[in-house]
């Protein structure tokens, strides 16, 4: 089961509870009897596998594409002819 922590608005009392999620929010401060909020805080996750690093997901494919990228536009220009003279006129 997961555990809230509450804090009261008025008596700033804070504390935390163990409730099943099909229970409802603590409604009532067990010191003043003032409203309580939920309490939300960050949570802890690990992501553990391949992809989850930037070197994971990097690597040399970086340096990969941009030498394709320039390998391509030197292929493209050197694919086309040069452009035709014109005929020597006497």
């Amino acid at each position: 089961m997961p555990t809230y922590a509450y804090a009261c608005t008025a008596c700033d009392h804070r504390f935390d509870a163990v409730q099943s999620f099909t229970e409802d929010s603590l409604t009532l401060c067990p010191e003043c009897g003032g409203a309580l909020r939920k309490q939300y805080g960050s949570v802890g996750v690990t992501f553990n596998g391949s992809g989850f690093y930037r070197t994971d997901s990097r690597g040399n494919t970086g340096a990969a594409s941009t030498s394709s990228a320039s390998s391509k536009a030197e292929s493209s220009t050197s694919a086309n002819p040069a452009p035709a003279k014109a005929p020597a006129s006497n």
